[in-house]
């Protein structure tokens, strides 16, 4: 694959989780998140986007809801569980995209806030549409999504040098 080529990054933030007596990394998914997270999955099936590599947060919320919106794609993609991902900023996001290798096109990131968000206010340098006023205006809600456009290898991936194509959440 050539790094002239487009490639998509979809940022998905964990669906609801609940509060129980457990440290955070361990919270599950509440009612409402293992409803919203099939949803999510099936609107990651309706962009046509066949993703090539799914980076998942190690967290039992993250977890959970990579399992539910799976099921709901044509195809698994290849899966990297990474505990970086678990309480990362923005930059420490783009570190971890920065190590895939270019023989990956399209590729899903499952995280947090507000490192998820932070990551895509951060890479859109531009937007389509209102895509970024309904993102700003909206916050990165549970199970929300947001797709962008970049062009090169992941190595050169850095604020500013993504297109944002769609924010969607699962309440719109």
């Amino acid at each position: 694959m050539s790094v002239d080529t487009p490639r998509r990054i979809v940022l998905l933030r964990h669906a609801k989780a609940d509060w129980p007596q457990v440290s955070d990394h361990e919270r599950p998914l509440a009612e409402r998140g293992r409803h919203d997270a099939p949803v999510a999955g099936r609107r990651l099936a309706e962009t046509g986007i066949d993703f090539d590599l799914a980076i998942c947060s190690t967290a039992t919320r993250t977890r959970e809801t990579w399992k539910l919106a799976v099921h709901e794609l044509p195809r698994r993609p290849k899966t990297v569980y990474e505990e970086r991902v678990y309480e990362a900023s923005p930059g420490e996001l783009i570190a971890v995209l920065n190590e895939v290798q270019d023989d990956f096109s399209d590729i899903l990131l499952i995280g947090h806030n507000p490192g998820v968000q932070g990551l895509a206010d951060v890479l859109a340098g531009s937007s389509e549409g209102d895509a970024l006023a309904r993102m700003s205006r909206r916050g990165f809600s549970t199970a929300a999504m947001a797709t962008l456009s970049y062009t090169g290898s992941w190595k050169g991936l850095e604020p500013g040098t993504a297109t944002l194509l769609d924010y969607w959440t699962p309440h719109e």
